[in-house]
């Protein structure tokens, strides 16, 4: 973190220094709020929630080197700041970290979408780390807790600031930027992850919305040209637009997209040159999945406003590898079986994509899909997973492997869509140990076997037990 002396976080946070003969000590390490994860010059946020009392953790989080925390309860054992809302503190010193770094030059981008904001970030950080010192969020941390926890890591030298913003509700992404200012926005998508929550797509773009309407008239909104929920939200940022995709109109555009026999895309790139002028390169990915097209157009159009050259965006797309789990990662296993474990969170958009990648991939022996529930999709949920089951059928994928009673629908589509041929070959099972153990008979050198669902339904921990013999990726 930027270096800050206590007294001025209580000033910050409107906190009570609770000994004012601490007030110099400086906090220069990160901020956390697990005691484990603290270390030299840390500040541990006592967070209390459903299930815990960060409290309780203050003795931990010394051990490991923090040096002061902020509290809603006087305590003994570490210099502190009272303060009467831990979360309200948090964010305003996140606030105040992001002002100093503004000041001092660095830049900051916000990413939100129903699918793919961590790959795009990922992306995203990997290519500015050329440019200069980066700090991105780490994994999914994209609430209210997980984004100050990024701002916190921004430091005197920070040049750029890539920020994921998740949504669960209208005013979230607000509170987001509230904290974080925005300089480029970016909206990759208008889905329907948490639909149920949200009620319509439409209720989702006004959400999403919030991040192009927080830029300022200098800014740069960088929108999905082929998302027609997306492309409108150019009505509603006082900012310039940028919009990229496949559309004829759009400044950052891909044509003649293909896949490789692993799954992986190339395109050619299309970008501004001068007046008027255009520029054409040829991008080949190793990420895999022709979804990632749209993800690196959205890292071209942030890259080129922050100062990069086309060539050396390019050169830093297709050295790009997978930074966060669970997101289409690929691994050969001893016995020649590939595994590509997709499972860290799904939606209709996110799961059909993967489908879609799977049933291009070269595959010496069967495509398997293993497919777990997909949440928060409202009265919609049952139709969606039968619909994915399928679509499965639809795009020739051998073996379906629906696991869990709430995915049963996909089995169900998967089977009627197979209608007399016989394939998809289908199977239903109600707990992971079970697909184990039909996986564990049924796999053999040469199949691909992909697994994708939401976060709780677990599939994820499937993937990671089937490579248990990897040894190659």
């Amino acid at each position: 973190m930027i270096p800050l002396a206590l007294r001025r976080i209580a000033e910050i946070t409107g906190g009570e220094l609770l000994d004012p003969a601490v007030g110099d000590l400086v906090v220069d390490g990160p901020v956390v709020t697990d005691s484990r994860e603290a270390g030299p010059g840390s500040l541990y946020v006592a967070r209390v929630g459903e299930h815990a009392d960060g409290h309780v953790y203050i003795p931990s989080a010394t051990s490991n080197g923090a040096v002061a925390a902020l509290v809603t309860r006087p305590v003994e054992d570490i210099p502190a700041v009272l303060v009467a809302d831990v979360q309200d503190a948090f964010a305003a010193l996140a606030r105040e970290v992001v002002r100093l770094g503004v000041e001092s030059g660095m830049r900051v981008v916000g990413i939100t979408g129903s699918s793919g904001k961590t790959s795009t970030k990922d992306l995203l950080a990997h290519v500015l780390e050329a440019h200069g010192e980066t700090v991105a969020t780490i994994g999914s941390l994209n609430s209210e807790v997980g984004v100050p926890l990024t701002l916190c890591r921004v430091t005197p030298t920070t040049r750029m600031l890539v920020v994921e913003m998740g949504a669960r509700g209208i005013g979230h992404v607000d509170y987001l930027t509230s904290m974080a200012p925005p300089h480029v926005g970016v909206v990759l998508n208008v889905g329907t992850a948490h639909l149920g929550e949200f009620g319509s797509r439409e209720a989702i773009a006004t959400a999403k919305s919030e991040l192009v309407q927080a830029l300022p008239a200098d800014g740069l909104a960088v929108l999905n040209a082929d998302d027609e929920l997306v492309r409108a939200m150019a009505q509603v940022t006082p900012a310039r637009v940028c919009l990229t995709g496949r559309a004829d109109d759009a400044q950052v555009r891909a044509t003649d997209v293909a896949l490789d026999v692993l799954g992986a895309p190339s395109f050619t790139l299309h970008v501004p040159d001068g007046d008027a002028g255009r520029r054409t390169l040829p991008v080949a990915l190793t990420l895999l999945g022709e979804h990632q097209v749209d993800n690196a157009l959205a890292v071209v159009a942030v890259a080129l406003e922050l100062g990069m050259t086309p060539e050396s965006v390019v050169d830093r797309l297709q050295s790009a590898a997978p930074a966060s789990r669970w997101r289409m990662e690929r691994h050969v296993r001893e016995d020649g079986v590939v595994v590509v474990n997709d499972a860290y969170n799904a939606n209709p958009d996110s799961m059909s994509a993967a489908l879609r990648t799977l049933a291009r991939m070269e595959a010496a022996g069967r495509r398997v899909a293993v497919l777990g529930a997909m949440y928060e999709l409202g009265p919609e949920s049952t139709d969606e997973h039968r619909r994915m089951g399928t679509l499965a059928a639809d795009l020739g994928i051998d073996t379906v492997l629906a696991v869990g009673a709430d995915a049963a629908a996909i089995a169900g589509g998967a089977a009627h869509g197979a209608g007399d041929s016989g394939r998809p070959e289908v199977h239903h099972v109600d707990t992971l140990d079970a697909a184990e153990a039909l996986l564990s008979g049924i796999l053999v050198d040469g199949d691909v076997v992909l697994l994708k669902s939401s976060r709780d339904a677990g599939l994820r921990l499937l993937g990671d037990a089937l490579l248990a013999q990897e040894v190659r990726s």
